[in-house]
């Protein structure tokens, strides 16, 4: 039984296509990429946002991965206008993926690109980690990515930037956290990935509770609270 989509077009997109929005028919299982795919057999000249374009759905960065379902709002999001840098700022539950924080930031002018992936750990604090589970105040944690991203242009030089942190219930291995810069120049991109995960550690709300066989803790900067474990 096939659905039926919403495909939006924007700014170059719109131009090329020579229309603003269409109804799409497709099948069930049906990504965001396949449709990107289809888009670009249709139209050649799109194949240059493939590198670039930002995925959205229902108004939602979502990636190239994302089952779409009836009823669904689709749009490939050219790079936005605001000066020479490439900026995306984004909390999600879904899993990370550096490949795509890496397209954003991506230019000709720029010789190193840099992906820091934090991932959660098996062990601390003396016990076996189990799981870790991340809550943010998703809002206020992109705006002061935001802010992050200020710093390193004003201080470092360096404006293309992706700073994209999951929350919910992770297993040891996944990917809590990416971080992709590009610059010109290597020294530029190690300080910025450097200087943006040191500050996102300080400025941005998101928390985590560590699980262990004997408990949970909500780990803070400055105290932590030992939850009785019976209560888990």
């Amino acid at each position: 039984m096939t659905a039926s989509i919403t495909l939006r077009h924007f700014a170059v997109v719109r131009e090329i296509t020579g229309r603003s929005e269409e109804t799409l028919a497709i099948d069930p299982g049906t990504t965001a990429g396949a449709v990107l795919n289809s888009l670009v057999e249709e139209f050649p000249r799109l194949a240059a946002i493939k590198r670039t374009a930002m995925v959205m759905v229902n108004h939602t960065y979502a990636n190239l991965d994302t089952v779409l379902s009836d009823g669904d709002e689709l749009a490939f999001i050219p790079p936005v206008s605001g000066g020479s840098g490439a900026r995306h700022f984004e909390v999600t539950d879904q899993p990370l993926d550096a490949r795509a924080a890496e397209a954003i930031v991506r230019h000709p002018s720029c010789g190193a690109v840099l992906t820091f992936i934090g991932e959660v750990r098996d062990f601390a604090r003396g016990e076996s980690v189990t799981a870790l589970d991340y809550e943010a105040y998703a809002a206020a944690a992109e705006h002061q990515m935001a802010i992050i991203a200020d710093e390193i242009r004003d201080q470092i030089g360096v404006d293309r930037i992706a700073i994209i942190h999951r929350t919910g219930l992770l297993q040891p291995g996944d990917a809590s956290v990416v971080i992709s810069v590009a610059s010109p120049h290597r020294a530029e991109a190690f300080d910025a990935a450097r200087h943006a995960i040191e500050r996102l550690k300080v400025l941005v709300p998101v928390w985590k509770k560590e699980h262990y066989a004997s408990g949970a803790t909500w780990i803070g900067s400055e105290a932590e609270y030992q939850q009785d474990p019976k209560k888990e």
